[in-house]
């Protein structure tokens, strides 16, 4: 995955310090946070960053095609940074965490497919759900896993 910062910086995007600060917090695989953990993330490297600017930016970096809204189950929209390759998404149904997964190789394009029935189509969003191993691990040991927010492991 190419790195946000870089991909920002060869389109001359106007980095001031709160939109760095919201692009550093994107950084890393696995990232889909919600914009109000963007926000709490953002404040602890720059306190006086405003939630109204960290909307505006996620906003403009989703405009600019650099990160993507992802919505998993109608819950809140997450930012996705990972644009740069096709990639679908699994999902541990008890704890919330959410990995990105290459999409599947020889598996034909879901862009093609739409294409069989005259649609254009202009994205594809597949999600698979299940258990990760550490809530598999709990609850084995008969514990209730602890939410980890949907952010994955950065």
């Amino acid at each position: 995955m190419d790195d946000l910062l870089t991909r920002l910086r060869q389109r001359d995007w106007r980095l001031t310090s709160q939109r760095r600060v919201v692009a550093e917090v994107l950084v890393g695989e696995h990232v889909h946070l919600t914009a109000d953990e963007v926000h709490a993330r953002a404040a602890e490297l720059l306190p006086e960053i405003s939630r109204a600017t960290v909307y505006n930016t996620l906003g403009e970096l989703v405009s600019l095609g650099e990160v993507r809204e992802v919505t998993i189950d109608g819950r809140a929209k997450r930012y996705d940074p990972n644009v740069t390759g096709l990639h679908h998404h699994l999902v541990c149904t008890s704890c919330g965490l959410i990995l990105d997964i290459p999409a599947i190789a020889g598996d034909p394009s879901p862009l093609a497919r739409g294409s069989r029935f005259g649609f254009v189509v202009d994205a594809v969003d597949v999600t698979y759900r299940g258990t990760c191993p550490d809530c598999l691990a709990m609850d084995g040991e008969r514990r209730v896993p602890q939410a980890r927010g949907g952010s994955g492991r950065s």
